[in-house]
């Protein structure tokens, strides 16, 4: 079930420079700052778990450290409601 502000939450974060500032702005990590953020790359979030589960994460992106794509998938999931299955919930 989708609710009505989910909807500017995807569009907010459609936009690379968006997604750069969330990284950088609330991940301490140094290393960070070596992401090519002008690689920022949308790509699909429908996939199939192991248990054979189809999932649809709203939002995923990668990006390139140096000449190299890393698959740092960034996924960004707004819910509505609670999924039991996500590993980790932040209050």
């Amino acid at each position: 079930m989708s609710h009505e502000h989910d909807s500017g939450y995807r569009y907010l974060f459609s936009a690379p420079e968006m997604v750069r500032d969330l990284i950088l702005g609330f991940v301490p990590d140094e290393w960070l700052h070596s992401l090519d953020y002008s690689t920022l790359e949308r790509v699909d979030g429908s996939y199939i778990t192991e248990d054979f589960r189809n999932r649809a994460d709203d939002i995923v992106w990668r990006v390139k450290v140096g000449a190299e794509w890393v698959y740092l998938y960034l996924l960004i999931e707004f819910q509505s409601t609670v999924d039991q299955y996500m590993a980790l919930r932040k209050h």
